[in-house]
């Protein structure tokens, strides 16, 4: 295998900006064709983007010879569905976050890509870039001495009645089809980035409630992770807020670092009572340094940059906070 053709299934608003146009700008890749059920969105998706082919079903993506790879972004109860049919079709799969609608259903998906040696990739796309990828090099070079604990806060607004009956918010706070609530759609990123900067895991615990009446899922989360490193995780979540509030605060033995994780590209750095400032360019598709380093990979050229059972990992620490 010199380079990677892909096909996309599932072309939905993900696909837009954050990672279908990267599939044809990393290197030895290229875009081959897209599947949607609804066919008129299929092919106009395919001519807005210049791709050659565009199918309504999946098994037209999985089954066609010219593509040897397959992205699978359909939202998250469908995912072990259309992954597994890929991984048995020989062909390796980059799967969207969260990695399915369950710790089971994660944890077949990754089974069967091991079991048949096939690659798999999870989407958590920010362990690529280069802000998150600072934030790792601070840690590993002790910069802010031992690290002792770990900060996050996360709060959002309610959903309004116009965002509810827009489809494309509706499913994500559905738990039949994405697993539950906005929590399932955004914490994948953070406990993917902590799991990745902290390693195994030796305890995890959490509460969750529905203290909004908007939608059935849990619009509040509280969770605590003991990593066996011996770093302490204390995380909040609330979806029902009168404020919205993005933080990620590592504190170590000499100081702390500040970020976060889904509205600014700065990271601050606090020692001796001084704080610094790092500031990264905006990423014109934000999956971009993942899917190169999952073409590297798919090529024999690198280490999977997330594995089956990290994203299937991830899903379990979901579990455990809300159930």
């Amino acid at each position: 295998m010199q380079k990677i053709t892909w096909g996309i299934i599932g072309c939905g608003d993900v696909t837009e900006v954050k990672s279908g146009p990267a599939f044809n700008k990393v290197s030895n890749s290229t875009l081959l064709a897209v599947m949607r059920r609804n066919a008129a969105k299929a092919q106009d998706y395919a001519k807005r983007h210049n791709v050659p082919e565009w199918f309504d079903d999946a098994s037209k993506i999985i089954n066609n010879h010219s593509i040897n790879a397959v992205y699978v972004a359909t939202p998250p109860s469908t995912h072990e569905e259309y992954a597994i049919a890929a991984i048995d079709a020989g062909k390796p799969v980059y799967v969207e976050k969260p990695m399915a609608n369950n710790y089971a259903s994660a944890k077949n998906i990754a089974n069967a890509a091991a079991a048949k040696n096939i690659k798999l990739v999870v989407a958590h796309y920010r362990r690529e870039q280069p802000r998150f990828k600072k934030v790792k090099q601070l840690i590993v070079d002790k910069a802010i001495g031992d690290i002792l604990y770990v900060r996050i806060e996360l709060c959002k607004r309610p959903l309004t009645k116009e965002e509810l009956a827009d489809e494309k918010v509706a499913w994500r706070v559905n738990p039949s089809i994405a697993g539950g609530g906005i929590f399932h759609d955004l914490s994948p990123h953070q406990l993917d980035l902590m799991y990745h900067f902290f390693g195994p895991v030796e305890k995890v615990s959490g509460v969750a409630s529905q203290q909004g009446s908007s939608y059935n899922a849990a619009d509040m989360v509280a969770g605590n992770i003991l990593f066996k490193s011996g770093v302490a995780f204390s995380g909040t979540w609330c979806f029902n807020a009168p404020a919205d509030k993005d933080i990620c605060e590592i504190t170590g033995t000499k100081g702390k670092i500040r970020f976060t994780v889904f509205s600014t590209n700065s990271i601050e750095v606090e020692l001796d009572g001084k704080t610094t400032t790092d500031n990264f360019d905006e990423l014109p598709h934000v999956q971009q340094p993942m899917i190169q380093a999952t073409v590297e990979y798919f090529l024999g050229l690198r280490d999977n940059p997330c594995s089956g059972h990290e994203g299937a990992e991830v899903m379990r620490l979901i579990e455990a906070m809300t159930s």
